[in-house]
């Protein structure tokens, strides 16, 4: 494992020969099998584009018909889930979130980390510093404010679980050269979870805690199993308990909708939950049927809420299947933030996300989550209410619910494409690859957290709407030199300033929104092209 990526203050700490030792140990048993699990995902999404739908699996029915398995479910720290803040891992927001007050920290070296090298490593520091609590930050002085400190606080501080990037993703500033004397990039998926895990297993355990992962982007059960593979053989390596690792998987893609009780199974030794990752599983609705006609095309994204049907199929399903197997059912993010400055857009963000949480809460979630420390008493209220003194409800078993293959599959909303929406795709989108690319991965736009699902989901929208031939409810025909002409008005509109990429933003959004080819993820071509250090 050859560190190509440039070395920086403290890098030397994460970046061991132990550390890069244990990298290349998962790489050497891992890689190959990554690799298939990635062909498998792109034969299967091909099937889909051509005619043939997620179906529940005929050949794993014996595990979805056994009543008797149950997973491992919490461990220590875990217990209680009621309210969980994500967000990216840099100092100073690693502090906001152990001194906001949640029950579990969700941090987060993916969708809401712009993965620049010196972000990588150095959400790594902050989480090691973290863990041992010696982390400090002080912010630099402007001519607007003078430089700040920050420190935790909290006497109690949350419950680290850590979000590595996905299968998909690569690591370009380490080189793995395999046992056949074949380079390329190593995988971000082992760097984030072995560099983690190796520094920071057995201090978390010794701590009374445990290293915990969500994790992201999964599309089957064999990808889980994978995943699992990787918890065992590194609490071997680590001299770990076997199901000392515990990690919450999220449901972000429709594959992994038709898979929950097999992802459960398969992981049944190290998984304490489900999530319901409602932004990546609109997008990966939109990328597996862009191609299938216009049945399936969705309206404006804000009026793809979590009430639509095939939306509540998808999170009852999930409730039903984790309290069914003994885990934990966490609940989604509300994209509504609010803003200190204005009372009016609080009140409006505190608002929604109450009526989210109410409706979790209700239909059996175990938890939430929030992107915003001011919104934690908001949502905790919400479960507290139901929950009481429990620190769960898995003991509510929702066999009322009986959700179907066509339920899951049902996008019909009733509801139009605006042109105020296709405008809105295109800014949002803009701005949030704007601010990626200065190494900014969560970021709040027009008072709603973005980060890269959300991106996502504006850019792949736009893409399904120019080629399914679509019209606004106005009646302007959707079509590529009309969007290029919007995305060239809105960066006209931008007030610029020193160092901006607006103009490698717009270049990109043209590329993954108007290109006739459809990248699986805009981060794949984004990352190569602009955040790979020379």
């Amino acid at each position: 494992m050859e560190v190509l990526g440039r070395s920086f203050e403290r890098s030397d700490e994460i970046l061991t020969p132990q550390a890069l030792e244990f990298l290349t140990e998962l790489h050497d048993r891992f890689a190959s099998s990554r690799h298939e699990r990635l062909a498998e995902r792109q034969r299967r999404r091909y099937e889909i584009g051509n005619g043939r739908d997620p179906r529940f699996r005929d050949d794993t029915r014996a595990i979805r018909e056994d009543p008797s398995w149950r997973v491992a479910g919490a461990g220590p720290g875990l217990e209680d889930r009621r309210v969980e803040i994500t967000g990216p891992t840099d100092p100073k927001m690693t502090i906001n979130a152990l001194n906001s007050g949640a029950r579990v920290w969700l941090a987060d070296q993916e969708d809401a980390t712009s993965p620049t090298w010196r972000n990588v490593i150095g959400g790594q520091l902050s989480l090691f510093d973290a863990i041992r609590n010696q982390l400090h930050f002080t912010s630099p002085a402007t001519a607007a404010s003078p430089a700040k400190e920050y420190r935790v606080t909290a006497e109690r501080t949350p419950t680290i679980v850590m979000r590595p990037r996905g299968w998909h993703l690569v690591e370009k500033h380490l080189r793995y050269t395999d046992l056949y004397g074949r380079a390329g990039a190593a995988s971000g998926s082992l760097v984030d979870f072995g560099l983690y895990a190796f520094h920071n297993a057995r201090e978390l355990v010794e701590r009374g805690r445990g290293p915990y992962f969500y994790i992201a982007k999964l599309e089957s059960s064999e990808e889980a199993k994978l995943w699992d593979d990787v918890f065992t053989f590194t609490e071997e390596a680590l001299g770990l308990p076997h199901g000392t690792i515990r990690a919450t998987v999220l449901i972000e893609t429709l594959p992994a909708a038709f898979e929950m009780e097999e992802i459960l199974y398969v992981m049944r030794d190290h998984i304490a939950g489900l999530n319901a990752g409602r932004w990546d599983y609109i997008f990966s609705i939109i990328k597996n049927y862009r191609g299938r006609g216009a049945r399936f095309v969705l309206p404006d994204r804000s009026e793809v809420t979590m009430t639509v049907p095939f939306m509540r199929a998808y999170t009852e399903l999930l409730v039903q299947t984790c309290h069914k197997r003994g885990a934990h059912a966490i609940g989604g993010m509300s994209a509504f933030i609010p803003n200190r400055r204005d009372p009016e857009v609080t009140a409006r963000a505190e608002e929604k996300v109450r009526a989210d949480k109410h409706r979790e809460a209700g239909d059996g979630f175990d938890g939430t989550w929030v992107a915003h420390p001011d919104l934690i008493p908001v949502a905790q209220a919400e479960f507290d209410a139901v929950l009481g003194d429990r620190p769960n409800q898995l003991e509510r078993q929702r066999d009322d619910v009986n959700v179907t293959a066509a339920q899951l599959l049902d996008l019909r909303i009733g509801r139009a494409i605006t042109e105020a929406g296709v405008r809105e795709n295109v800014s949002i989108g803009i701005r949030y690859i704007e601010a990626w690319l200065r190494g900014l991965g969560a970021v709040a736009i027009d008072n709603l957290m973005e980060d890269a699902a959300t991106a996502e989901i504006s850019r792949s929208q736009i893409w399904q709407w120019i080629h399914q031939d679509q019209s606004t409810a106005e009646g302007i025909r959707i079509t590529r030199d009309w969007v290029a002409e919007i995305v060239g008005e809105t960066v006209a509109g931008f007030e610029r300033f020193t160092g901006d990429r607006y103009d490698d933003a717009a270049e990109l959004f043209a590329d993954v929104a108007l290109g006739e080819d459809f990248p699986t993820f805009l981060t794949v071509p984004a990352y190569s092209r602009y955040l790979v250090e020379a």
